[in-house]
């Protein structure tokens, strides 16, 4: 099984569920054996998912379940803290995240789906 999430990734959600600059989907992982939050969101067309973790503070950033964009939906923003984000690479742009980026989840998009690549820190929460 393990073998089989590496080559081709876990489901994750329907390609259509993304839309550009719109709301996340947020999903369950285990961070360091630890349960954590990540989100994948669509923009400028492209799938990108990173753990939902502020640089500055680990807590999670969404305003409100799926927001994580800020007003004029440019970059990813804490509501928390206001560290900013850019949305394609995870690296702070300002705020008091200083060097630190947000953590990448791989995601791949392919026949209408979008999969997710567990990592050697970032494992599914739920084991089959």
């Amino acid at each position: 099984m393990q073998e089989e999430q590496q080559t081709l990734g876990l489901p994750l959600c329907a390609s259509e569920d993304l839309q550009e600059r719109g709301k996340a989907h947020g999903f369950d992982v285990l961070q360091y054996r630890e349960p954590a939050r990540a989100f994948a969101l669509r923009f400028d067309g492209q799938v990108v998912a990173y753990l939902n973790r502020c640089a500055h503070v680990p807590t999670e950033m969404d305003w409100q379940e799926g927001e994580f964009l800020d007003r004029d939906k440019q970059y990813i923003m804490c509501s928390i803290h206001g560290a900013v984000y850019d949305p394609l690479t995870g690296r702070c742009v300002s705020g008091m995240c200083g060097r630190m980026g947000l953590t990448k989840i791989e995601v791949q998009e392919r026949e209408g789906r979008v999969y997710w690549y567990p990592s050697r820190d970032t494992k599914p929460a739920f084991e089959d």
